[in-house]
Parts: structure tokens; sequence; C-alpha cells
């Protein structure tokens, strides 16, 4: 299939209406889109260099009126500079300007330049620190599809941030400055809807919060307020932009067209797909090597990328004890996937496995799998269906998968 190419401009487009709309959000899509590029419209009739000031103007989500006494382009530019070089994040004595509030277009990790030439940040930690600052990050799903060199450079770069009872973490509205994980404390979460501010979910002692308006370049799309005194760790923009958004964007072209071709996935709308990507890891097996272990708690997904693996059962005795050998149930390869039982019966694993050979496998953890798979799951019932019958065709019994 030849690629469709984009028509100049449409990105840019399509980006300031979303933008405008986030930040209006109007009861009507369609007649405030055709009030936005009317106005867009306009503007480029009117003025000369309408065309691309109108593009400007969308990526900043800023109205449309034309002004005959609008500055030069150069002015303009040099003013846009000046207005990133005062983007500023929290120092180390816990003090911070925060952005304002212009959200510009959506970041575009193809268009920084070489990662290698930006510049590190280092926040220097304490032995103590460093291992608190594991602990919180260890179940960060962001984190859990970074490489270990990156994960490292993630953990210099955070700062720790201390904060107070009734403490305004992020504002609904505000620009993105910085991604935030929990180390302790509860934090509530609120939206601002027809004018009035409602409660609609809380951080309890776990988790992270910010990762949207970075990765989007939206306004931030809800208020955080510390209850108790409590402590977070910080990322901030450029650094979450460099290793997270960018490594995103790199599994992304690496796994798009294979995840296409995994038959589970065929189902799911290509975003959805693209989720998946996201949330991917990767493990690199070498013949013989356990992967999953009979009887123990399912913590994640896998999907044979290259190579394969095998499924083994320990048999039981007629007096119903477990003997230590394993029999064969299954194979799998390339786009085939396993671990999904457990997870789906919330029981302990069913099964051992084990790489035939130099396998790679993708994994999703079992947040990620609950969150993304769900409109999978009449598919893997009725595969464990599947499961069943082999083992009674095997054993003459289905007991072991389900015991």
């Amino acid at each position: 299939m030849s690629a469709v190419e984009i028509p100049a401009g449409l990105k840019e487009l399509l980006q300031g209406y979303t933008v405008a709309v986030l930040r209006r959000r109007p009861p009507n899509l369609v007649e405030f889109a055709v009030q936005h590029f009317t106005l867009l419209l306009e503007s480029q009739r009117n003025d000369p260099r309408g065309k691309k000031r109108g593009a400007k103007a969308g990526r900043k989500g800023v109205t449309f009126e034309t002004n005959s006494n609008n500055k030069d382009e150069e002015e303009e530019e040099e003013e846009e500079e000046e207005e990133e070089e005062q983007d500023t994040t929290r120092c180390t004595t816990g003090t911070y300007n925060r952005r304002v509030s212009v959200c510009a277009e959506a970041y575009n990790p193809d268009d920084d330049e070489d990662e290698d030439t930006e510049a590190r940040v280092v926040h220097p930690k304490t032995d103590e620190q460093r291992r608190r600052l594991q602990d919180a990050c260890r179940d960060i799903l962001l984190f859990k599809t970074l490489e270990q060199e990156q994960f490292s450079e993630v953990l210099d770069a955070m700062f720790e941030v201390l904060v107070k009872p009734q403490e305004h973490i992020i504002d609904q509205g505000d620009d993105g400055d910085n991604f935030y994980v929990i180390e302790k404390g509860v934090y509530d979460i609120f939206v601002r809807k027809d004018g009035a501010s409602l409660c609609v979910g809380k951080y309890d002692n776990k988790g992270s919060f910010g990762e949207l308006a970075l990765m989007y370049n939206t306004p931030r799309a809800a208020t955080i307020v510390a209850t108790h005194d409590g402590a977070l760790w910080g990322l901030d923009r450029a650094t979450f932009h460099r290793l997270i958004v960018k490594n995103n964007a790199k599994k992304r072209r690496m796994y798009e067209a294979f995840i296409e071709c995994v038959p589970l996935l065929k189902s799911l709308e290509l975003s959805e797909r693209m989720r998946i990507v996201d949330v991917l890891g990767a493990r690199t097996l070498k013949d013989g090597d356990r992967i999953i272990t009979q009887g123990d708690t399912a913590d994640c997904f896998y999907i044979v990328e290259s190579g394969e693996v095998k499924i083994t059962i320990k048999r039981k005795t007629k007096a119903g004890q477990q003997d230590n050998a394993e029999v064969e149930v299954a194979r799998c390869s390339r786009g085939q996937y396993f671990g999904e039982l457990a997870l789906v019966t919330n029981k302990p694993r069913a099964a051992s496995v084990y790489a035939v050979g130099e396998t790679r496998c993708l994994v999703i953890d079992v947040q990620a799998f609950e969150r993304l798979l769900g409109p999978c799951m009449d598919i893997m019932k009725r595969n464990i269906s599947q499961y069943e019958d082999q083992l009674v065709a095997l054993f003459g019994s289905s007991d072991d998968l389900k015991h």
C-alpha cells in the first residue's frame, strides 16, 4: 500500500482546532468548528500574512481577530523565543515558577535535535533519597518500558517536592511544567465544570499524574490538591519529553507494523493498538530460560516477537498429588500470546513457559492489560475454552488448568 501524503498545513489546522476546543469546551463541536475555521479564513483573506499567522494562532490557541498594528514576524518570533526562555521548572530549593497558560502545538519528538546534544539534568541525591525514589517509581507504568540506562537518567533528573495540606500541586488550565510521582500523601482531584469545582477522585499514597499535559501540550485537565503533608518526586518537562515521549515514539515506529499483525489485536482500533505500543516492555531470552512458573502470581502478559516458547504443566498422580514431571501442552511463535489465563481468571499461573532457542517477548503489565485489552477479553475467553479442550484430550480432565 502506498503512503498517503498529508497536505501541508493540515496538522497545524487540526492542532489549532483541538487546542481551542480543550480551552473553551464548546457544547457543540461542529458549530464551534464552523466558527473557528470561518474566523481563520477571514483572517487569511484580510491580512496578506494571515495564512502564516493563522497557523501560529491555531497552535497558540488564541482568537483570530485581525489587527492592522501587528508587529512584524521577526518581532513575533523573538517574543515567542522569550516566552520559551521564561519557562522554568522547580529548583532544588523547592520553589518554582509556573509556566504561563500558553498552549503550544502538540510535541513532536521527531522535531527535536539529537538527544545526545541536549543537556542532561541531574539533581544530586543521598543514598536514602535514591532508595525512596526507586521504591516510588517501581510500579509507574511510563517507566517500565525504559531501558535501564534511560531509567537511571530519569532517576538522576527527578527532584524531591515536600507538600503541605491544601497545597495546589497543579491547577486546571495551567500549562504543564512537571510530571509527578507520589511517594506518600493523599491528593484530591478536582475538575471545574459549569463554574463549580468537583472532586472526581483521589490518589492515595501511590501513583503519578501530570503526564497528559506534557505529552500532548494541552492545558492541565484537573487540579490536584494535597490533603495532608506529603512527598512527591518531580520530573521536568524537557527531560520528560526527551526520555519518555521520544522513547514511546521510537517504540511506535519499531512495533506498529508488528502489532498490526498480531491476530488478537486486530479487533482494536488503530489508536488503541498504538496505546498498547506505548506500554510495551521487552525481554530477550536464551534457550531454556523460564518465563513463567506454574503456581506463581500473575503480573504480566506476553506476546512472542521472535523465536518460540513452550508451555508445560505438571501432571498430577492418581492420588491428586503433583509430581515434578512437566508435560508440554502447547507452543507459541511470532505474533502469538501467553500469560493471559491467570490474568483473566484471577488465579495463579496454571502452567510454566520456557524459551525455545533465542526468543524475544513483548511484555504488558497487569495494570495496562486490564486497562487496554478489555475489548479483547471475549477472544481470550474463547481461547481458554480451547485450552481446556486440549487438556481433556491429553489428560482426560481439565482440572490441571482449573487448579
